[in-house]
């Protein structure tokens, strides 16, 4: 089934695909493979991704949701032999667990400190079976549990969509093999429609549900009454899953931060939640908020070097949500932005455009900062310590591409590549690279063919 949108682009009908699944392959033929803890925010499509997962590349797949089954407390009433583990659940579902054949989900895992301790003992007893588990909760529990089995298992962090997963789910197929060349001096001519499916992308951002229901239906407003919706289950999720004094303080940085990116100077202060507000008074509660994946921080650093995250200053950051679509949602952008010229580009100090590029960005082998110099007159947007060359990346909302603060940044550091990022098309000086901002999703396999 095809549609035409507003920009004349045809929508095809489709399931999502998400690139994770590439990593989840890997993690099953890889020789070092453990049970796999799969961590993310609630609602960015952990629980479908297994499943899709596990239909593709298994006879069988067989779900046990935490929080939901009564036999929970039964699977683990014999103790931790795996053997017996796996007969108990065969016989309480009537279901065949077969060894590499069926793949195990233990979802929403942090609802039972046995599930959790019982990979260990898969991993060290009876590893030929394929478990992975996953929660929206995880990331409190692995931090307050000193005995999770560090060592006895995979990680994998799963995120919002990305673009290139948002341009194959509108069925722009043909545009993402495009990307993937790293030929970018040959995007000129898709550039438009590039940047109209990129402010598209702003507004809606990489939910699954809202991507979904855009797809379905075409209707920017649907799509805000699910941003609102998603939005909303996260702030009760504060008071169901938080400890009770720390529910004001996460509720109040969450609400804030979408005000602090809208400044010209984005570095996150507590004193914009209210003047008395102290750091130590907050730590907690911020911390929360990023191990269950809502927010991402980046630290400041006044100095450069490798390995970066040597010269991170915990006491200045900022802060930004996990979604660029829930925070166009928070900054209550209009739909009519989606139409105007480059509106949505430039409004509220290129908070937007920062946003994004720090969401495609997000990978666990790279430390990220924004770079503040001593005197505070010259800031950068982000740093990122990459195969240990540290590589500034300048973020222009629009097409002004002025940038006095990373040419100062260059002539003293020297850094060997320097990226600024923006609605122009792309170009090369020296070892300047003005990159399309709708090219920064493929920077790493850009930066890769560098070398």
């Amino acid at each position: 089934m095809y549609f035409y949108n507003s920009y004349g682009i045809i929508i095809l009908v489709m399931n999502m695909e998400r690139l994770i699944m590439n990593d989840l392959v890997k993690w099953k033929d890889s020789p070092r493979r453990k049970p796999l803890v799969l961590q993310g925010a609630r609602q960015v499509g952990k629980s479908w991704v297994v499943e899709e997962f596990g239909e593709k590349y298994y006879d069988d797949c067989f779900v046990i949701n935490f929080e939901k089954d009564n036999n929970k407390e039964n699977y683990f009433s014999n103790g931790f032999n795996p053997v017996e583990i796996i007969k108990i659940i065969e016989i309480l579902n009537d279901v065949k667990i077969t060894p590499g054949k069926t793949l195990l989900f233990f979802d929403e895992i942090q609802e039972s400190n046995d599930a959790l301790k019982s990979l260990k003992y898969f991993n060290e007893q009876a590893n030929d079976y394929h478990i992975i588990a996953a929660g929206s909760f995880l990331g409190v529990k692995l931090h307050q549990n000193s005995s999770f089995p560090v060592g006895k298992v995979n990680f994998l962090k799963m995120y919002p969509m990305t673009f290139t997963e948002f341009l194959l789910a509108l069925g722009q197929k043909d545009l993402v093999d495009l990307l993937n060349t790293n030929h970018l001096d040959q995007l000129k001519p898709f550039s438009n429609k590039l940047i109209n499916t990129l402010k598209q992308y702003y507004f809606i951002g990489g939910m699954p549900e809202v991507v979904k229901s855009y797809i379905e239906n075409n209707d920017y407003n649907q799509v805000k009454v699910i941003q609102n919706e998603l939005t909303q289950s996260y702030i009760n999720d504060f008071s169901k899953h938080a400890p009770l004094h720390l529910v004001p303080k996460i509720t109040a940085i969450f609400n804030t931060i979408p005000y602090q990116l809208s400044l010209e100077k984005k570095k996150f202060k507590y004193s914009n939640i209210n003047k008395n507000s102290r750091a130590k008074d907050y730590e907690e509660a911020l911390e929360w908020l990023e191990n269950i994946g809502l927010i991402i921080k980046v630290n400041r650093t006044s100095k450069v070097g490798v390995p970066l995250k040597f010269y991170l200053d915990d006491s200045a950051f900022k802060l930004f949500y996990l979604d660029v679509g829930l925070l166009s949602y928070a900054l209550n952008i209009q739909v009519d932005s989606i139409y105007k010229a480059n509106d949505l580009f430039v409004e509220f100090n290129g908070a937007l455009a920062e946003q994004y590029v720090i969401q495609q960005l997000l990978n666990d082998n790279y430390t990220f900062a924004y770079y503040m110099n001593e005197n505070s007159t010259n800031e950068i947007d982000f740093l990122l310590d990459y195969n240990n060359k540290v590589i500034p990346i300048e973020v222009k909302s629009g097409f002004n591409t002025k940038a006095k603060s990373l040419h100062a940044f260059i002539k003293k550091y020297q850094p060997e590549i320097s990226i600024r990022t923006s609605l122009n098309d792309y170009t090369v000086n020296e070892n300047l690279y003005d990159i399309p901002l709708y090219c920064m999703d493929g920077l790493y396999s850009y930066l890769s063919n560098l070398e």
